[in-house]
């Protein structure tokens, strides 16, 4: 019997879906969980797979285009059968922008998300849930510096990828470095693969001296030619969420800003102290400062919250949203129950979710959940900014750069490491003297870290 093959919803807040490539053609026999074609999401590209076994008879939709989840993009059905009344019926239900017509195969369900589990020591306590999937950031004027310029891949530095090609590169030792990407945005994809591969594979190299072998110029994407006053980009799909989301938050949550001056002396010390250890104990400003916030939310349950309309609900779980910079966007991947792990842990974690992140091969539930955010552009020179908050959270903090300060130490002036950290608060849920309270609280961690490993 025919198969309607669906626009899934393969993450928690999909609501449309862009088909960055075709694995299949149509004639190829599928079996039920294969890959048919990539996807990209609001927040990761993601592989659609097959939901019968037979013939890929028709594709729906071309590589580019988007479709709203539920509609139909493909057919699978057995090589002789008649699937003329099924195209009629698929193409009428997606005429004129209208609903997608009764499928003879339902759509599959989002996938239900929860958080990890708590650990063993931590009292029993219901998941944080989100009601739809944030994407803090930062203001407008402060994002513009903050945007990073390439994703760095597993397979070369600045190079954009999608998973299918990267895994046929591989299996066919092709050097992606050598390759230019005819995909959105220079992203290297299936065609580029095979187009290499009929070449002979001139673009292989042997282990060990692929990277001499790659020109230093192509190590990132070629500038492409411009022409005409002006070049249209067609949003993504995370840039499209991003817009959303974040004009939810701006206009109707009455949002006021409080900033902070924190010492960072002795942060320093810890962390030069840690270093000489040696590299399994080395640990970045960043992690001291997540340690430290989640460390501080743990004890002010109400910042450590989320505003559901007719309710307030405090979470007994910290789940620390960390913004990291894509090129198509920001992306918030969760630290679950942050407060309750060691430094190590939180340096580890960050540092894995913030390159998958970029690679964007995070999954649903790594980025669904948390219950306060953090945006940190202290790597690009930004002194101070302020931050979006994403709803239901009811506050972000906004990280700037760590900078030697002259401050006054008595009856002299002294040169002092110091960092400015602001924090937006939903008035709604957190008054000003709540917000000043939980400043202080992570001024005491920032100041003396040592009770961050007590």
């Amino acid at each position: 019997m025919a198969t309607k093959v669906f626009m899934e919803a393969l993450s928690p807040t999909m609501e449309e879906g862009r088909l960055v490539t075709w694995v299949k053609n149509e004639g190829d026999a599928v079996k039920t969980g294969d890959v048919l074609a990539e996807v990209e999401t609001d927040k990761a590209i993601m592989e659609l797979a097959a939901r019968a076994d037979g013939v890929l008879r028709k594709r729906l939709v071309s590589e580019g285009e988007s479709r709203p989840v539920g509609q139909v993009v493909a057919v699978i059905a057995a090589a002789d059968e008649d699937i003329g009344a099924l195209l009629a019926e698929a193409g009428a239900g997606t005429s004129g922008g209208g609903s997608p017509a009764p499928a003879t195969a339902a759509a599959p369900a989002p996938p239900q998300l929860k958080s990890p589990a708590p650990p063993a020591a931590a009292p029993a306590a219901p998941p944080a849930a989100r009601a739809a999937s944030p994407v803090p950031g930062p203001s407008v004027a402060a994002a513009s510096t903050g945007r990073v310029a390439g994703a760095a891949l597993s397979d070369g530095e600045g190079l954009r990828s999608s998973p299918l090609a990267r895994r046929l590169a591989r299996e066919q030792g092709l050097e992606l470095r050598a390759m230019r990407g005819s995909g959105p945005g220079g992203r290297i994809i299936k065609r580029d693969i095979e187009a290499a591969m009929a070449e002979g594979g001139a673009t292989s190299a042997a282990p060990g001296i692929a990277a001499a072998q790659a020109a230093p110029s192509m190590s990132r994407p070629a500038a492409p030619a411009r022409e005409g006053d002006f070049q249209d980009i067609p949003l993504t799909q995370i840039r499209k969420t991003i817009a959303r989301r974040l004009s939810e938050s701006i206009g109707p949550i009455p949002t006021f800003y409080l900033t902070a001056e924190f010492d960072l002396s002795r942060v320093s010390e810890l962390r030069a102290a840690m270093a000489e250890l040696g590299d399994d104990f080395k640990v970045s400003l960043n992690d001291l400062l997540l340690k430290a916030v989640a460390t501080a939310l743990a004890q002010h349950p109400e910042v450590n919250a989320h505003w559901l309309g007719d309710r307030i609900r405090h979470h007994n779980r910290v789940h620390l949203g960390m913004a990291v910079a894509t090129p198509d966007g920001l992306i918030v991947p969760v630290i679950f129950d942050a407060d309750r792990k060691r430094l190590s842990e939180i340096s580890r974690e960050a540092k894995d979710l913030a390159r998958r992140a970029r690679e964007r091969k995070l999954t649903p539930e790594e980025y669904t959940g948390s219950t306060c955010s953090v945006s940190n552009l202290g790597m690009f020179d930004i002194d101070q900014f302020t931050a979006i908050i994403n709803p239901p959270e009811v506050a972000i903090l906004a990280i700037g750069t760590a900078s030697d300060e002259p401050v006054a130490a008595g009856d002299r002036v002294a040169v002092r490491r110091r960092v400015r950290v602001t924090m937006s608060c939903d008035h709604r849920v957190v008054d000003g003297a709540v917000g000043a309270q939980f400043l202080r609280t992570l001024r005491r961690m920032v100041e003396n870290p040592l009770m961050l490993v007590y």
